[in-house]
């Protein structure tokens, strides 16, 4: 069956181009799956899935059919199944990158082939259920282009840099001027040749505005790290309760409410018999 997918990451042609061809950057954004080895030639790896209390590991490999730098087309076949024997799976994938407006425009198509459990469902429903996985993957595909500080957060530091800057040097200036060489103790007691200077200096220091310590100020928050934070922390399989059972009953709701009714009239036509 064919799958097909676009969308838009925030990066321009070339960068998303790198990112896409890193395979083991890549493989590991997608819900479930370890990238193990990456050649010249292709990669290995596993995907796990949960549905819950059944866990299935596939394990396969991979290699690039084709692939264009200049045109930013690649295509890439990957084989597995599953270790206990429960079933197979492959898939061509077909990747084609352009720009676009506010970044770059990705075109996946997939032709899967599947066996076992799997394979029952209907093309709508793997359609159903591989748009709610590519949303998680797009998620954290765009946060490997998202890591920079925000502007304001920036120049907030670089204005607290300057004005602390400043606060010393008008300290230093102070000091040479006067020509004061004075002990720590003999400042702490306010002696010494030059002690009122001092103080007078370190009176207008105080009056320039500084910013708290450098050292006690929160490093930037970027908009990645806050998508990390909200990433559960157990993520190594690919939980498919919460993703399948709702696509299930949309697709087969029909043969469930006509379930339900026969059930109903079931039991009203036993209650009426006794």
């Amino acid at each position: 069956m064919e799958l097909t997918h676009d969308f838009v990451v925030p990066a321009p042609l070339e960068q998303a181009w790198a990112t896409f061809m890193d395979l083991e950057r890549v493989g590991g954004c997608f819900p479930g799956a370890q990238v193990t080895e990456v050649s010249d030639d292709g990669f290995s790896g596993t995907v796990k899935v949960k549905l819950g209390p059944i866990a299935l590991q596939y394990a396969g490999a991979g290699r690039f059919l084709e692939r264009d730098d200049a045109a930013h087309r690649a295509v890439i076949e990957a084989k597995g199944k599953d270790k206990r024997g429960n079933g197979t799976a492959g898939a061509t994938v077909t990747i084609q990158l352009a720009p676009a407006e506010g970044g770059t425009r990705v075109d996946v198509t997939t032709d899967l082939a599947i066996t076992g459990k799997p394979a029952q469902f209907g093309r709508g429903v793997m359609q159903d259920v591989s748009d709610k996985l590519l949303q998680q993957f797009v998620g954290c595909i765009e946060s490997q282009f998202d890591t920079e500080p925000a502007p304001e957060a920036e120049s907030v530091a670089e204005a607290g840099d300057s004005e602390a800057s400043a606060t010393a040097d008008l300290a230093r200036e102070v000091a040479d001027d006067e020509g004061m060489a004075l002990s720590p103790a003999e400042i702490a007691e306010g002696t010494g040749e030059g002690a009122g200077d001092a103080h007078a200096a370190a009176a207008v220091a105080s009056q320039v505005p500084t910013l708290k310590s450098a050292g006690a100020s929160p490093a930037p928050t970027t908009r990645a790290q806050v998508k990390a934070a909200a990433k559960p922390a157990d993520d190594d399989a690919l939980d498919l309760g919460a993703t399948v059972l709702p696509v299930l009953l949309k697709a087969y709701a029909p043969q469930v409410a006509v379930a339900l009714a026969a059930l109903a009239l079931g039991i009203l036509i036993g209650r009426r018999r006794r």
